[in-house]
């Protein structure tokens, strides 16, 4: 394992644990400001309809890989800037 994987692990893990409350965060305002609910549907919520629960599912998953992607890539760059080595 070279050096820039290892550097990358602790912070990766940590990242990914934060990246997950950002997103939710984000997702909730989004949410929020396309005028629905304070609270997105849950999957099982009868008075909920297929249309809003699958537009918010997609958009959850959406800015959840963005966050995810965002954060892993900026931390993929640090390690490199830091070690000379992009983490594989």
């Amino acid at each position: 394992m070279n050096a820039a994987k290892l550097a990358y692990k602790p912070f990766g893990l940590l990242a990914g644990i934060a990246s997950g409350a950002v997103a939710g965060a984000v997702f909730q305002q989004v949410w929020k400001r396309l005028g629905h609910a304070d609270d997105a549907p849950d999957a099982t919520d009868p008075h909920r309809g297929w249309p809003e629960i699958l537009l918010a599912a997609a958009l959850q998953g959406a800015i959840f890989a963005a966050v995810k992607a965002t954060v892993n890539r900026g931390g993929a760059t640090a390690v490199h800037r830091l070690t000379g080595t992009w983490p594989d």
